[in-house]
C-alpha cells in the first residue's frame, strides 16, 4: 500500500513538472520576443518604461516573495500534522496574492486613465517602440495575473481539502504542487520586474 502511494505521489510529481516545463516555455518564448524587439527599439523601451510605477512593481514583489514563503511554511506545518497552522499560512498566501492583484488593478487602472493601453487614441500617437512595450506590458503582465488567479483557485480548492483532512501529514501531495505551481508564478514576475519597470 505505501508502495501504492508512493508511486502515485511520484507520478504526481512529475506530471506536475512536466506542466511547469511548459509554461516556462509558454513565458520564454515572450521572453525572447521582448528581448528581440527591444534590441530594435532601445530608446523607446527606456522611455515608455519610465511610464510605470517602480514602486508598485517592487511593492509586489515583495508581496509575492512573502506568499511564497508562507506556502513553504504551509507545507512544512501539514508534514508535522498542525492543520490549524497550515490553514492559517494558506489563507495568508491567498490573501497576499489578492493584495498583489490589487495593487497591479490599481497600476493597470492608471495606466487606462492616461490612455496607456493597446488601442487607444493616445498610444496610436507614440513611436511604435513605445506601442510595442504597452503591448508587451499588458500582454506579458494580464497573462501572469491570470496565472495568479488559477493559482487563488487551486490553493483555495486545497485550503478546503486540508480543512477536510483529504490533505494531512501524511498525504500532502496535492498542496506540495500547488506550492510548485505557486513559486512559478513569483519566478515568472521575477523576471517581469527588471524587464518592464526596470526598463528605463
Amino acid at each position: 500500500m505505501n508502495e501504492h502511494a508512493h508511486r502515485d505521489d511520484f507520478g504526481s510529481r512529475l506530471g506536475m513538472w512536466l506542466f511547469l516545463v511548459t509554461e516556462m516555455v509558454l513565458f520564454g518564448g515572450l521572453f525572447i520576443a521582448y528581448s528581440y524587439l527591444r534590441s530594435r527599439y532601445p530608446m523607446e523601451f527606456h522611455q515608455a518604461g519610465e511610464e510605470l510605477n517602480v514602486p508598485l512593481g517592487v511593492t509586489n514583489t515583495i508581496v509575492l516573495l512573502t506568499s511564497s514563503l508562507t506556502v513553504v511554511l504551509s507545507i512544512v506545518a501539514i508534514q508535522r500534522g498542525e492543520k490549524a497552522r497550515s490553514m492559517a499560512f494558506l489563507a495568508t498566501t491567498l490573501g497576499l496574492g489578492a493584495t498583489f492583484l490589487v495593487i497591479k488593478s490599481f497600476e493597470w487602472a492608471a495606466k487606462f486613465h492616461h490612455g496607456l493601453y493597446p488601442n487607444s487614441a493616445h498610444l496610436a500617437t507614440l513611436l511604435p517602440g513605445e506601442q510595442i512595450f504597452f503591448g508587451l506590458y499588458f500582454t506579458m503582465t494580464g497573462l501572469h495575473g491570470l496565472h495568479v488567479i488559477a493559482g487563488m483557485i487551486v490553493l483555495s480548492w486545497i485550503l478546503r481539502m486540508i480543512s477536510k483532512d483529504e490533505v494531512r501529514a501524511d498525504r500532502y501531495i496535492h498542496l506540495e504542487n500547488g506550492g510548485l505551481y505557486w513559486h512559478l508564478v513569483d519566478v515568472i514576475w521575477i523576471f517581469l520586474l527588471p524587464l518592464f519597470y526596470l526598463a528605463a
